[in-house]
């Protein structure tokens, strides 16, 4: 079934919100991974203000079923990394790696998210913020806005505004050329400034995510997790609760743990990598809406191939064992391994791979670029081979 992410009232190009706005201005650098404004404060020729906003998405719908079932209020933290990384990591991806100031947006349903959860969710975002600081990274908070607006929020709904100000010759302009190696950085396992094994999930796709893996009762029981306009038929069409397990080369998975994972950030990497190889970075792609097709929207008259990706993780695992979105379509909705992939010069290789063992995080040559009448992206894995 070609269609399944959209038949749930989602997608994964997002082709009706980049048409909404093909006519805006593109910024001071329209092909950096963030909008790249004016420096508006100075009006310094050579600083730019960035400005960008995300949210958690409908990983919030699943974090309020495990609280309902398990009273475990510690989920929440996980929502609040979600909404900041999702945030932060984009902005690295332009080149902003220090020096940040956010703000939160949160839109709740008064009936069934009281005030302790909203607590939890403000001070999380604080403590993420302090340990960013003790890895030598300024960010630092804003205030925000806490809405109680049941009417148009069936949930809870976690947002972030980040902003900076950059030098201009700091900016990460994505300019990728043919010859290129592609290098990924795996989102999966436990990176050294983590305290627990990350599934790799992130922060897209987990409206499939939670239907394809969860069964029929989480509709009886809690239909306020769910849009009623959605195809009865796409509905909680999987086979586990929350609390159930998953089993992999022999090892045990609290579902729940899997789908809610905290998306992993990047920041400290990236920053590590542009302070050796800004200037032989050709683009840094943040695999988040698109996943794996994400960097197309960024190049011209290339192709992407991807011919030797990570070993697809155990939460990826059981999304292809159940879900049913194609293979093809998997790799358009989820990152299936890595969320972050550098281009750069194959004589670089070696570098941003030793500098991701710093963090304990794998990295490996996943692809190469090269020329082409069109975009054109390549996924090759086992015995398949897709075309975007």
């Amino acid at each position: 079934m070609t269609n399944r992410y959209e038949g749930l009232g989602v997608s994964a190009s997002k082709e009706e919100i980049h048409k909404a706005i093909t006519k805006l201005d593109k910024g001071l650098f329209p092909n950096a991974f963030c909008k790249i404004l004016p420096d508006l404060s100075a009006g310094s020729e050579d600083y730019c203000n960035i400005i960008h906003a995300d949210t958690a998405g409908t990983k919030t719908s699943l974090a309020y079923l495990y609280w309902k079932e398990t009273n475990d209020i510690s989920i929440w933290d996980g929502i609040a990394q979600d909404a900041l990384v999702m945030n932060i990591d984009d902005l690295a991806c332009a080149g902003v790696i220090n020096n940040i100031v956010i703000s939160s947006t949160i839109g709740r349903n008064k009936h069934l998210i009281p005030g302790e959860i909203i607590e939890r969710i403000v001070y999380s975002t604080q403590n993420l913020l302090d340990q960013l600081q003790k890895l030598g990274i300024d960010i630092y908070s804003g205030g925000g806005e806490t809405a109680d607006v049941g009417d148009i929020v069936r949930t809870i709904d976690v947002g972030i505004t980040a902003f900076a100000r950059i030098k201009r010759d700091e900016v990460v302009s994505i300019n990728i050329r043919p010859g290129a190696s592609i290098v990924g950085f795996e989102s999966s396992g436990l990176a050294s400034y983590e305290n627990e094994y990350n599934s790799g999930i992130g922060s897209n796709g987990l409206t499939a995510a939670r239907h394809d893996i969860l069964d029929k009762s989480y509709l009886t029981d809690y239909p306020e997790s769910c849009s009623p306009e959605t195809n009865p038929s796409f509905q909680y069409t999987g086979k586990y609760k929350l609390k159930d397990y998953y089993t992999s080369n022999s090892k045990e998975f609290e579902i729940g743990k899997l789908l809610l994972s905290p998306t992993r950030t990047y920041l400290p990497l990236i920053r590590n990598i542009l302070a050796e190889h800004r200037s032989h970075v050709q683009g840094i792609i943040h695999c988040t809406g698109g996943a794996q097709t994400k960097v197309k929207k960024f190049i011209k008259k290339l192709k992407i191939v991807k011919d030797n990706l990570f070993e697809v993780p155990p939460v990826f695992e059981m999304l292809k064992a159940l879900s049913l979105c194609s293979e093809q379509e998997l790799y358009q909705v989820y990152n299936m391994g890595h969320r972050l992939e550098v281009y750069i010069e194959p004589q670089y290789v070696n570098s941003l791979i030793d500098i991701a063992k710093l963090y304990n995080i794998s990295a490996k040559v996943i692809g190469y670029t090269e020329e082409y009448h069109k975009e054109e992206i390549v996924i090759k894995t086992g015995q398949s081979q897709y075309f975007y």
